[in-house]
């Protein structure tokens, strides 16, 4: 009966000691995990991030319904990481880039911080944001190629992370050509940002996004078409004989 006794004393421990150690393992891998996370984004716990949009929620000119959404994945994305989102608008977002993780959302044609960030940060990137002629509306020039959209059939967004300032602490660009576009941009992230930080190792990217029959699909079906970094940042050579497409 002792010996009955003491075996099953034996097991209850070993199945304790066995319970804790994988619950301590469970522990220290989404420890880990989030701590990747809390980097590639550069949002440590507690920390504040902008989130910059062309206009007011809730004001004459509200947010498209896919910014807001948009602006909702995001906010998810922020909270994971235990930080905090402040929403500010384009045109109030007087400040430098570094100090804080700034998220901004939307075309520059209607998000002065994104022209800015455009101009400043990406000067091998140019998007029309003529509204004449229909068929150069939106369209993104990188290098010698030209993207331009056909609506609800394909459609592009660029998709970037970059570090500037004294900071250190990224800037998150998603800038479509329509604002369905954008949130596919801040899904596809939600979805690959592991991923992401892989293959980046917490350095600047620039990736430009196909939005697939979003008529039908909606931002979800997104294609990878290039990471087309280096074109972006590098500064084009003057030519006279460039085709002409309003800059950022």
């Amino acid at each position: 009966m002792n010996e009955d006794v003491r075996n099953v004393v034996l097991g209850v421990l070993a199945t304790g000691v066995s319970g804790s150690l994988g619950w301590l393992t469970r522990t220290y891998l989404w420890r880990r995990k989030l701590r990747r996370k809390q980097a590639f984004f550069g949002l440590p716990p507690h920390s504040e991030c902008l989130l910059v949009v062309h206009r007011e929620a809730g004001s004459d000119s509200a947010v498209h319904r896919y910014d807001v959404s948009a602006l909702l994945e995001l906010s998810a994305l922020v909270k994971d990481c235990g930080a905090h989102a402040r929403i500010v608008q384009h045109d109030l977002a007087h400040q430098g880039f570094g100090d804080r993780t700034e998220f901004c959302v939307g075309g520059p044609g209607a998000n002065r911080r994104m022209s800015a960030h455009l101009g400043s940060l990406l000067p091998g990137l140019r998007m029309s944001v003529a509204r004449e002629p229909v068929e150069e509306r939106g369209a993104i020039r990188i290098g010698d190629d030209v993207y331009r959209m056909e609506p609800g059939v394909a459609e592009y967004v660029l998709l970037a992370r970059l570090t500037a300032g004294e900071g250190g602490r990224p800037v998150f660009l998603f800038c479509g050509q329509r604002a369905i576009n954008n949130q596919a941009a801040t899904r596809y992230l939600a979805r690959h940002h592991e991923r992401l930080a892989r293959r980046y190792r917490g350095g600047s990217f620039v990736l430009l996004l196909k939005v697939v029959n979003s008529q039908a699909y909606g931002p979800d079906v997104v294609e990878l078409v290039a990471d087309v970094t280096r074109q972006a940042r590098t500064a084009p050579v003057s030519s006279s004989n460039e085709p002409a497409l309003e800059a950022t």
